[in-house]
């Protein structure tokens, strides 16, 4: 089984961070795989990447495009039976594409892992592990064994070639900025028109690892909220056109019924941290909401 991982970059403030991400996948102890780099819009950093490291397959887009146009372009490009997605500022565990392609071995269509949180910052006591899909790493709730679920996050997520492609790829209006807007949720809405169409979802394996570096900025109280409610719009225009969230309010369910209780009682224990974790479960949550009933009303 051949797997092609498609990396898409932008802008040479990464490159040293993309290198990183190329060593890992040049290192994988699985061998029938391909690599190939997509840099959107930018052809002094395409020049730039083909000097440092000439023995990837390299293409550029001639007019930036967005993240999820230059993935379904590297899609077509591929090869492989898999394609994979990473993003330029992660590390692959040296058996992530083993581990996926085990996770194929029991007829998955589609197979994703976890991404753990790699700190270039200091990791803050106060941020509630069952956000960290807002800082682009695995939340509480994701199963610990191999199992079924909608979608992982883009940073660890795969699927077979022909079924991505049949579908058409990722939808460009579900990701990126658009205007005043920060559409999220590419894989997301795929994974939804996927299992609409096949019947399954993505096979979770806990073991496929990838380490998402999360850097100062992603931590910020501005940024964090304004994604929280950009969240929240994302899956309402999410509901609109693939008729389904059921994964999100079961994830609510999750927060409000399981998670805020145990923190509770960890607080009336003495926890300090978990009060504040509280607090911020709390405010992140009314943002999404915001952006959610915003949505329904503007989305178009």
């Amino acid at each position: 089984m051949k797997v092609s991982v498609i990396v898409a970059t932008y802008h040479p403030n990464m490159f040293n961070h993309f290198k990183e991400c190329i060593d890992s996948l040049q290192n994988q102890s699985y061998d029938d795989l391909e690599i190939i780099c997509i840099v959107d819009g930018d052809e002094n950093y395409y020049k730039m990447i083909k000097e440092e490291i000439p023995d990837i397959e390299i293409h550029l887009n001639e007019k930036n495009l967005g993240l999820l146009l230059s993935r379904n372009r590297g899609a077509k490009l591929a090869e492989g039976d898999i394609i994979a997605f990473i993003d330029d500022d992660a590390v692959a565990d040296r058996k992530w594409i083993e581990e996926l392609v085990k996770t194929y071995e029991l007829d998955a269509i589609a197979a994703g892992g976890k991404l753990v949180p790699l700190w270039i910052t200091k990791e803050p006591k106060w941020f509630p592990e069952e956000f960290y899909w807002m800082i682009g790493a695995t939340h509480l709730g994701f199963p610990d064994k191999i199992a079924e679920v909608r979608n992982t996050f883009g940073s660890n997520i795969s699927f077979r070639r022909d079924i991505f492609l049949e579908l058409g790829g990722f939808n460009p209006s579900m990701g990126g900025i658009k205007g005043n807007r920060m559409l999220q949720g590419g894989e997301t809405e795929f994974c939804e028109r996927m299992r609409q169409r096949y019947g399954k979802g993505v096979m979770y394996n806990p073991d496929a690892i990838v380490y998402h570096k999360i850097f100062s900025r992603r931590l910020e109280k501005k940024f964090l909220l304004r994604r929280a409610f950009w969240q929240g719009y994302s899956k309402a225009v999410m509901k609109r056109m693939a008729g389904e969230i059921g994964e999100e309010m079961t994830f609510i369910k999750f927060l409000m019924k399981d998670r805020l209780v145990v923190r509770f009682v960890d607080m009336l224990k003495g926890s300090g941290e978990d009060a504040v974790k509280i607090l911020m479960i709390l405010i992140f949550t009314f943002f999404v909401g915001v952006g959610y009933i915003w949505g329904l009303l503007n989305s178009n």
